[in-house]
């Protein structure tokens, strides 16, 4: 068991007593066997000194529950790493930043407190996954979607928290975007509501995201200023169809268009669905570019503005644009059509988990992956440019091998930009491990350069990926600091999340 660091045995097994009589023996975990369980199964660091690794974990019940374990940490100094259900893979797991911290688990707080169908928004818990919110909606017959992202075993919560997103319309598909109201324990195990949510006895906490005075809610994204207990979010009113088409040019120069008219459709609100870029379109002899455009709404109108969609794209020179059939969308209990993507029809699932395990065309493949994600402008020069330059810099990045990454894959998630992924395979070789680290970090530098960084990373790079947010000599970093010292001045939530740090750690 790997002590935090500054706090003696003495003070630290007192922690654990009165963790156990805030939630009950069986929910404080302190061996090895049970600590082990909260490693990053995709660490880059595996079986290494640098390893991100936990001393306990606490998993409370309640709110209750989750004050009383902050103000003992708060009283002696215990560093705490609040997690939801820990699966966030490829992004640090359930591993601490900061070494020896304390899990706080919050797998427990699983409750669909509410759902309203009649204004689509629900109200949960830190723990409740998207299968969880999945099922309690489709069990009681409600006609709502949910947005999931790939694998649906997350929390909603944590997801949202991360900056994650999805693949139905828009605004539903930015997690973070479509919150609205938290409630959140703070450093000192005070607790306090966001937005309408702090006037008592108020019903539109999860119908206004404002309130009165300063928004606060986006100091909880991706920080750690407190411990989010109950988290609102809108939901998307089930589409009565979904349509597609794909449009397709045959080299780069077709490409600036065909994004330029995408910009255009979404900005009007023509196509709402999400998207990724495909290079190398087949049946042309140089490479080109094609992109689903997906339209959700009634199905009287999507046709039309399908119709629409291609009338723009065809204007492209050497543009081809063909159509999907319409799909009627799955009722509340009804299974999704055939054949289609589940997650694009609200419906949460583990199937991209394949893309990385065993196949004939990957015999062995690695212990899984982390993620390098920089947001490029959604313009077709950009795109091709950070392409290109993917190219030229691949080999001397990868220090003249092939490590198996595999990218970068352009997904329009977000309105206005793009995300450029890169995926880095890791193993349980420490040898091949190190080459990668050395990989990834030279791509972030690469990258830096040219003006594009990364809106998420890993746990063991979030240091490095912070110190790109650079300008007016890191003017953010240390507002963030100031925010950290004053709602958290004993810095015992999530120390280095997201490369805040406490000041008793800024200088070691």
């Amino acid at each position: 068991m790997a002590l935090p660091h500054g706090v003696s045995e003495t003070d630290f097994a007192h922690a654990l007593d009165r963790f156990r009589a805030a939630v009950g023996d069986e929910w404080v975990f302190s061996s090895d066997e049970d600590v082990a369980l909260y490693r990053d199964a995709y660490s880059i660091y595996w079986d290494e000194p640098e390893e991100r690794v936990a001393s306990a974990a606490v998993a409370p019940d309640t709110v209750e529950q989750v004050q009383a374990v902050v103000r003992t940490a708060n009283e002696l100094g215990i560093p705490l790493y609040p997690i939801s259900t820990g699966r966030n893979l490829a992004y640090g797991g359930s591993a601490p930043v900061y070494s020896g911290s304390v899990v706080l688990d919050l797998k427990r707080m699983n409750r669909v407190l509410e759902v309203d169908e009649r204004n689509a928004w629900a109200l949960v818990e830190p723990g409740v996954s998207y299968f969880d919110l999945y099922n309690h909606i489709q069990e009681r017959g409600l006609d709502l979607w949910i947005d999931p992202p790939d694998p649906g075993w997350g929390s909603v919560i944590g997801n949202a928290l991360d900056g994650g997103g999805g693949w139905t319309a828009y605004p539903f598909r930015d997690h973070f975007g479509a919150h609205c109201g938290m409630e959140v324990v703070l450093g000192d195990g005070d607790i306090v509501r966001t937005g309408m949510g702090a006037a008592p006895g108020v019903k539109t906490w999860q119908e206004n995201k404002w309130g009165y005075g300063p928004w606060v809610d986006g100091l909880f994204r991706q920080g750690n200023m407190g411990v989010v207990t109950k988290m609102g979010f809108w939901l998307m009113p089930r589409p009565e169809a979904y349509i597609s088409g794909t449009a397709t040019v045959a080299g780069d120069e077709g490409v600036i268009g065909l994004i330029d008219t995408l910009n255009l459709l979404e900005n009007q609100q023509m196509v709402n669905g999400s998207t990724q870029l495909n290079s190398g379109a087949s049946g042309f002899g140089s490479p080109g570019w094609s992109l689903d455009v997906p339209i959700y709404g009634p199905a009287n109108v999507i046709r039309e503005q399908l119709a629409y969609a291609r009338s723009k794209f065809e204007q492209i020179e050497g543009c081809t644009f063909t159509e999907s059939e319409l799909i009627m969308t799955q009722g509340p209990g009804e299974e999704a059509p055939p054949g289609v993507r589940l997650v694009n029809f609200g419906v949460p699932n583990l199937s991209t988990f394949s893309l990385l395990g065993r196949s004939p065309f990957q015999p062995n493949p690695a212990g899984g992956h982390i993620g390098f994600s920089p947001i490029l402008p959604r313009r077709g020069e950009d795109l091709v440019r950070f392409r290109d330059w993917y190219r030229a810099n691949e080999a001397e990045a990868s220090g003249g091998e092939d490590l198996g990454i595999i990218g970068p894959v352009f997904m329009t998630n977000w309105e206005r930009s793009l995300v450029g992924l890169i995926m880095f395979p890791v193993a349980k070789d420490p040898d091949y491990n190190r080459r990668v680290r050395a990989a990834f970090e030279r791509w972030v530098e690469l990258a830096r350069v040219e003006g594009w960084v990364e809106y998420r990373a890993p746990t063991v790079y979030q240091d490095l990926v912070a110190k790109t947010y650079s300008w007016n000599d890191h003017a953010l970093t240390r507002m963030h600091e100031k925010i950290k010292d004053a709602v958290d001045p004993n810095g015992i939530i999530a120390a280095g999340r997201y490369g805040v740090w406490p000041k008793h750690l800024r200088d070691a």
